[in-house]
């Protein structure tokens, strides 16, 4: 669309005066000034916001021992792909098997025990109805096995117990990752609590990016986002964190991958477009101690006052598209004429 042009005498620029020191004053021998507009449409901007971020992974797990033996194998070295139940380290397990040997042999002992007492139980009941022995001796039987039947309970548990120990000198991965480091090497004694290896989860990497308060708004209200690193890579906002970073005073904003994923650990920034329309700083005035910008009114200009305008930057606005800004002698309006 092609600037409108039309001669106007500068008394059309009272109107932020009149605002600030009351009734207009006309301003007589005023020279004429040539005036061109443009939509806004034609002059918005929508400037590029960005902020550092990371790919991260969803897990990064330390594996440790759980209990103390001496490490005889880590199949996997560091870089190597693991999936999910896939052995990453293996403990000596002859102790922990000699305990579950143990802890079968005690519990066959009960059991040998519970049959000799059920065989003195029946045979006492059998003497009781004849009158051989008494209740009471019934009864001293029947707490015999009573108790045995518990200590037979006590060492299932204990049975189980140690094979629960003997399974945790394998030490499996829990999800498919990616080796990240070896924290031991074979022969060393593992102590319950030992890092082993560090696990990072390549199924479901985020973007983690630093983003500046004022920014935060224009990420949430984006279209979309692009995480730009060896490559770009579509992303989508998920969530900000309410914490605000008292040094830096960012916040934390975690956004999903749209497609193909960045390899965890990969840095690089976060790039959005805003979707608010930016008049360029070239068409803000300062009038009256205020910055702002001339629109054409029906056949006469206005002065609108944008208080987020700073010097030199563009600046948010909220004018309909088709608002016709004043492009062409704006620096003449509003501006009394010198004196004679």
């Amino acid at each position: 669309m092609q600037p409108s042009r039309l001669i106007l005498f500068a008394a059309v620029g009272w109107a932020l005066a009149a605002q600030a020191q009351g009734p207009a004053k006309p301003i007589l021998d005023a020279p004429s000034a040539t005036i061109g507009t443009r939509p806004l449409r034609e002059l918005a901007i929508y400037p590029e916001r960005s902020a550092p971020a990371q790919s991260l992974p969803a897990n990064e797990s330390k594996l440790s021992a759980e209990v103390s033996a001496r490490i005889l194998a880590l199949p996997y070295d560091v870089g190597q792909r693991v999936r999910k139940d896939d052995v990453v380290a293996r403990l000596d397990k002859r102790d922990f098997e000699l305990a579950v040997a143990k802890a079968r042999a005690s519990m066959a002992a009960v059991q040998a025990r519970i049959a000799q007492a059920e065989s003195q139980l029946e045979r006492a009941r059998a003497l009781e109805k004849q009158n051989f022995i008494s209740a009471e001796a019934v009864i001293q039987r029947e707490t015999e096995l009573a108790v045995q039947r518990a200590e037979l309970a006590v060492q299932r548990a204990n049975l189980a117990t140690a094979q629960r120990e003997l399974e945790k000198t394998i030490v499996r991965a829990p999800f498919d990752a990616i080796v990240k480091q070896r924290h031991v090497g074979v022969g060393e004694l593992a102590s319950p609590g030992a890092v082993l290896v560090t696990l990072i989860d390549e199924s479901r990497p985020e973007v983690s990016a630093q983003v500046q308060l004022k920014d935060t708004q224009s990420l949430k209200d984006a279209d979309g986002a692009v995480f730009i690193a060896d490559g770009d890579y579509p992303v989508r906002l998920t969530r900000v964190s309410p914490a605000v970073d008292r040094e830096s005073r960012t916040v934390e904003a975690r956004l999903a991958f749209q497609g193909r994923a960045a390899a965890p650990g990969t840095s690089g920034r976060l790039v959005w477009r805003e979707t608010r329309p930016h008049l360029p700083a070239e068409y803000v005035v300062r009038r009256g101690g205020e910055l702002g910008v001339f629109v054409m009114s029906g056949n006469a200009t206005e002065f609108v006052a944008l208080p987020a305008a700073q010097e030199g930057r563009p600046v948010p606005v909220v004018f309909p598209v088709d608002t016709q800004i004043v492009t062409e002698g704006r620096n003449t309006l509003g501006v009394a004429p010198a004196k004679k």
